[in-house]
C-alpha cells in the first residue's frame, strides 16, 4: 500500500486551516485524516490540528493495546475524545470561542477499510475506472437535495453551500458517520477538503487518476488543477493505493 498527502494554502486565504495526518504500521495498518477547521483564521487552525492529533493519538493507543478488533468502536471513541479536546479548549480561550472542524478519516486494515466523517470533506473511492463518494456530506445543501428541492449540480454553486449541519468540537457531543468498505486491490481511497471538491468535480477527479499512474503524482496534481482553478480555500488531499 502507498500514501501520500498535501496541502496548500490556496488563492486567497491568509492562513491554511486544514490539517491531515497519515500513519503506517508493519502489519499493513494505515490511518488516514483530514480536518477543515472553522472560527477564524487562528481558532480554525487549532481546532484542525488539535483535532487531528487527537483523533489519530486515540486510534494509535487503541492499536498499541490490540483493541484495533472493534474498528467501529475505536473510531467513534476517537471522534469522542478528539470532539471534547477541541471543545474544551473552546470553552477555556475567549479567542477559541465557538471554533470547530470537519473530520474525515479512513482505518485500511488487510480485511477492510473504515471510514468516519463529520461535515462536509470528503472520502472518495477510485475503482475499475469509476469514483464514489463514500461518505455523505452534513451540509444544508445536502439536505435540499435529499428532499429533491434542488439538484446535485444546484449544490455545486449554490449561495449557502459552505454551512455545514455537523462540525467537530462544537458541542460537548457530536454524531460521526461510519462506512465499511471492501476495495479491491489496485483502488484508490481519496480523502479531502471541501476546498477540492468545491473547485474540481467528480469526473475531473476521475480523469486525473487515469492519467496518473503514481498517487504521488496524483496528489500533485489535483493541488495544481486546483490552484489554477483559482482555489479560493485551503485545499487537501490525502491517497491511498490500495
Amino acid at each position: 500500500m502507498k500514501v501520500c498527502g498535501m496541502t496548500d494554502i490556496g488563492r486567497h486565504r491568509k492562513d491554511n486551516q486544514d490539517s491531515y495526518a497519515i500513519h503506517q504500521w508493519e502489519d499493513g495498518t494505515a490511518l488516514l485524516v483530514v480536518c477543515d477547521g472553522m472560527g477564524g483564521a487562528q481558532a480554525g487552525s487549532v481546532a484542525s490540528s488539535v483535532a487531528v492529533e487527537t483523533f489519530a493519538a486515540a486510534v494509535e493507543g487503541a492499536l498499541a493495546r490490540g483493541a484495533l478488533g472493534g474498528s467501529r468502536q475505536v473510531l467513534v471513541k476517537a471522534c469522542q475524545m478528539a470532539n471534547e479536546k477541541v471543545y474544551r479548549l473552546s470553552l477555556e480561550n475567549r479567542e477559541y470561542e465557538g471554533m470547530g472542524t470537519t473530520l474525515v478519516a479512513a482505518l485500511i486494515r488487510p480485511d477492510g477499510v473504515w471510514l468516519v466523517n463529520i461535515g462536509d470533506s470528503r472520502g472518495y473511492l477510485l475503482e475499475n475506472d469509476s469514483i464514489r463518494q463514500v461518505t455523505v456530506d452534513h451540509s444544508l445543501v445536502q439536505l435540499l437535495v435529499e428532499r429533491g428541492e434542488i439538484t446535485p449540480a444546484e449544490a455545486r454553486v449554490h449561495p449557502q453551500k459552505n454551512l455545514i449541519t455537523r462540525a467537530l468540537g462544537v458541542d460537548s457531543r457530536v454524531e460521526c458517520d461510519l462506512t465499511r468498505l471492501e476495495p479491491g486491490q489496485g483502488s484508490r481511497l481519496l480523502l479531502c477538503s471541501d476546498g477540492l471538491t468545491n473547485v474540481l468535480d467528480d469526473e475531473t477527479l476521475l480523469a486525473l487518476s487515469r492519467r496518473e499512474a503514481e498517487i504521488e503524482d496524483l496528489c500533485r496534481a489535483l493541488i495544481s488543477l486546483t490552484l489554477e482553478r483559482g482555489a479560493p480555500d485551503n485545499v487537501t488531499a490525502v491517497l491511498a493505493q490500495l
